[in-house]
């Protein structure tokens, strides 16, 4: 896969909606049972008034768009740092976005930092932060 990068550059968004099904398929993948993810008689009695997605279910729409922009490079050496911001709910429709802030060359490697941001539908940031990510230098 050949990256072309450049500073400022939008890198391609990615949308996703949450179901409650989708946290309790989480819940089953990871063997997370907290009831605030699965439990919504539980949840309603919170001060979060409701079920909320496991913040690595959010990550996991972060990691498959910064996939989807750098390929294998991801996959093999990708970083992340994160804040989670708010919770996403079931219904909720977020939408992750990156834009590369910086290129550093060294040799055939450049290593690309990039900003991120995950918002719902109601422009919320649910999670801020950086991912950085080697990549093979363009000829």
């Amino acid at each position: 896969m050949t990256i072309t990068l450049r500073e400022g550059e939008v890198l391609p968004e990615l949308v996703r909606q949450i179901t409650q099904a989708d946290i309790h398929r989480y819940a089953e993948a990871s063997g997370d049972y907290n009831p605030i993810h699965i439990d919504e008689g539980f949840a309603a009695n919170t001060p979060l008034k409701g079920t909320i997605a496991h913040g690595m279910l959010v990550l996991s729409f972060v990691s498959e768009m910064l996939a989807a922009s750098f390929g294998d490079e991801w996959d093999q050496a990708g970083q992340l740092s994160v804040k989670f911001r708010s919770p996403a709910r079931p219904g909720d429709t977020l939408t992750v976005s990156a834009q590369v802030e910086t290129l550093c060359g060294e040799g055939d490697i450049v290593l690309a930092k990039c900003s991120l941001t995950c918002r719902n539908q109601s422009d919320d940031v649910v999670v801020s932060g950086e991912a950085r990510v080697r990549v093979p230098a363009s000829s």
